[in-house]
């Protein structure tokens, strides 16, 4: 099969595809019945997207050159119905008789009966998806679905336990049907419900961060946030400096904005920033993004040293940064550090929490604390795009701010996750002899560890699956997917104790004995 792609040509790279497999099943060159390369596997030979293949066989699969079934993959059905498996399709149409009238689709005429009947054209869906929604490598998002379900630990994906009281929460939504219950009460203002925001500002005097009504905006959670925010303030093809490795919600948002991802390495003091200043005279970036407490996937807290130089460049380009401080509470020793907005002596960073890792597990409410132009904008879009917000939501979250059950809450999760990280430890430290390390994290979910030499994550998750708990390959926190193959993501948040030890148990004799065999 001899297909090429000149990527100077005009002609789209897909249609240069489909236009030589289509030519060459016609012509016999690609026999009826003959199987075509996988996805991967074409857009690899050729040096393009997986996505321009998918375009391609699109196509084919419109003109009904080719079939696919799910197991075999793509198929030429060049001179056959793609719904038969011998050439021809018969139908069989009962009448209100009961008698029967079959019909041959190759010919696209009737068998037995005295009408025609033509087949239609169906519609394309393939082609009708945007490139840029067709992200087939959904590792990150099936690792999420599984948890909980495929496997009987997960140690995967970072949710808080449960820690809240059925019965209380049962009784606090109780009375919030009751004491606001009315039917206007359930149509939120579009910055969010006002005694939320007002129990917010309460909340971030205690960070050091001062704020005004008119400057918060509530969201259903950081991925929305920040595609609010891009949706608002930036335009195709603009670039934003982010960490690398990153949370794949980041990158993906980036890109299905139309814009692109400046990635900057990490380790455990957060972004590296020496050299950071040559990349934005370069490359003129319109925000700085920083996962700053216990970072995702690392686990790492972005120094107080890096957060000065970071304002001091964000000063000089005048330059905005956003920070995601969704992990800020769960410090293990001693207090928290300082957040960037409470550094910021102006409005150049725009701040975004979650409580989504300390609150109730599926429950999820998070805000932007930004200036006044923006948040405007940011209301306009919710009132646009969602009408309305979490209404019981919002109200049991400025609840439990406003009796401390918060607070107190959050400090049970925080011990918990430590003891948790604690169990897990000893295990690491062993696998320390057969080349496997890790820098420990102060706080947050997550522990980010390097596999022995020679070891690829994806096949350690996909046998710690057959085992029975589940995490999280290092590979899909890298924006092109280079990166993180000898590398995986452990949660300890969710699990109790015991559970956390039987699954690091799996994990340390799975370890062992992938080295073993690698000898």
């Amino acid at each position: 099969m001899n297909v090429t792609v000149d990527k100077n040509s005009k002609e789209p790279m897909y249609w240069q595809i489909f236009n030589q497999l289509k030519n060459a099943i016609i012509e016999g060159t690609i026999q009826d019945g003959a199987a075509l390369p996988s996805e991967r596997l074409m857009a690899e030979n050729l040096g393009v997207h997986r996505n321009t293949v998918i375009r391609a066989y699109g196509e084919l699969k419109a003109e009904q050159l080719i079939t696919s079934k799910q197991g075999i993959g793509y198929q030429v059905s060049y001179g056959k119905d793609v719904d038969s498996e011998e050439g021809f399709a018969k139908y069989r149409d009962v009448n209100s008789e009961g008698a029967g009238r079959e019909w041959d689709y190759s010919s696209g005429g009737q068998m037995n009966g005295n009408y025609r009947r033509d087949r239609g054209k169906e519609v394309n869906w393939d082609q009708m998806i945007k490139d840029e929604y067709r992200d087939m490598a959904e590792k990150f998002d099936s690792a999420f679905q599984r948890q909980g379900r495929d496997t009987k630990i997960s140690m995967a994906v970072g949710i808080p336990p449960i820690i809240y009281d059925e019965e209380e929460i049962a009784g606090d939504i109780a009375y919030i049907l009751k004491e606001n219950g009315k039917k206007e009460s359930y149509i939120t203002p579009y910055q969010g419900d006002e005694e939320c925001r007002r129990q917010i500002i309460n909340y971030l005097r205690g960070k050091g961060i001062r704020a005004k009504m008119s400057q918060i905006q509530v969201m259903s959670e950081t991925n929305q946030a920040f595609d609010f925010i891009m949706t608002a303030t930036l335009r195709p093809g603009d670039k934003i400096i982010i960490e690398e490795p990153v949370s794949p919600d980041v990158y993906r948002l980036i890109n299905l904005n139309d814009c692109e991802a400046i990635t900057v390495p990490v380790d455990e003091e957060g972004m590296k920033c020496e050299n950071l200043e040559p990349l934005i005279e370069k490359h003129n970036p319109k925000y700085i993004y920083i996962n700053s407490s216990y970072h995702d996937p690392t686990g790492g807290c972005l120094s107080v040293e890096r957060k000065r130089k970071l304002l001091d460049i964000s000063y000089k380009y005048r330059l905005p940064i956003i920070e995601d401080d969704s992990g800020s509470e769960l410090n293990f020793f001693g207090d928290p550090e300082p957040t960037l907005k409470s550094m910021d002596r102006g409005s150049n960073v725009i701040y975004i929490y979650s409580f989504a890792l300390s609150f109730i597990p599926g429950l999820s409410i998070a805000f932007i604390v930004a200036p006044e132009e923006l948040a405007r904008s940011l209301r306009y879009l919710v009132s646009v795009r969602i009408m309305s917000l979490e209404w019981v939501a919002q109200k049991l979250i400025a609840r439990c701010l406003a009796d401390g059950s918060y607070i107190r809450k959050t400090g049970e999760i925080r011990r918990r996750n430590r003891e948790n990280f604690r169990a897990a430890c000893p295990y690491l430290d062993d696998l320390a002899r057969y080349g496997l390390s890790y820098v420990k994290p102060k706080g947050g979910v997550y522990i980010w560890c390097k596999l022995p030499p020679g070891m690829d994550s994806r096949e350690v998750v996909a046998e710690a699956e057959r085992r029975g708990v589940s995490f999280i390959a290092g590979t899909v926190f890298y924006p092109d997917r280079k990166g993180g193959k000898d590398k995986i993501r452990i949660n300890f948040s969710h699990e109790k104790k015991q559970m956390i030890i039987e699954g690091m148990k799996i994990f340390s004799n799975l370890i062992k004995n992938m080295v073993k065999f690698q000898k």
